[in-house]
């Protein structure tokens, strides 16, 4: 039996936060973290996990990034919230409750505010959550820092795509390890 912290794509969801259009300009690297993300897609669909994006204030803040909007499926629609956790919509918390997995994958922006509130709700409701610190973004280094650190002291797991991937697919031999391969290239 793996470790709790290994990833299992059978209980395994992506939890994208947030990745808006508005941010494209004040977040350092946001055209990388959106591409990260895109790829995150990718692989996590390859594997038949689910993903879940939410946008927080769409009126103000925008759709989701381009790069992450063609990687989803064709008419996939995104949770409206105007918590910041992203556990704060009900809708999240349903679709969550619905898919019956507890191994959360989340990445999005703003690594201190709305990935880091969203993390502790999923903690506090029983969920192992796992960040892929390559796809999370803030408008500050510091405050980028300061949100990963807050996180892993309350047990959240840091993780990569990579780490994340390959800890779903546990063996070369494994039917999409090929596709994933060229994905992460």
């Amino acid at each position: 039996m793996p470790n709790e912290n290994t990833l299992s794509n059978e209980n395994a969801v992506l939890l994208i936060v947030d990745v808006q259009e508005a941010f494209r300009d004040v977040i350092g690297n946001f055209a990388v973290i959106a591409s990260n993300i895109a790829r995150a897609v990718q692989g996590f669909s390859l594997l038949d996990v689910p993903v879940i994006v939410t946008e927080q204030y769409p009126k103000g803040l925008g759709p989701t990034a381009e790069e992450i909007k063609y990687s989803l499926a064709e008419g996939f629609e995104p949770v409206e919230k105007t918590a910041f956790s992203a556990f704060g919509a009900a809708e999240t918390r349903i679709k969550l409750e619905s898919l019956e997995r507890f191994q959360i994958v989340l990445c999005g922006i703003e690594t201190h505010i709305c990935v880091n509130q969203t993390a502790h709700d999923l903690l506090h409701n029983g969920y192992r959550v796992h960040l892929l610190t390559d796809c999370v973004g803030s408008r500050f280094d510091h405050d980028k820092a300061a949100g990963l650190e807050k996180m892993r002291a309350s047990g959240v797991v840091p993780s990569s795509i990579e780490i994340a991937l390959f800890e779903m697919m546990a063996d070369a031999r494994h039917e999409k390890f090929k596709e994933i391969q060229q994905l992460i290239k």
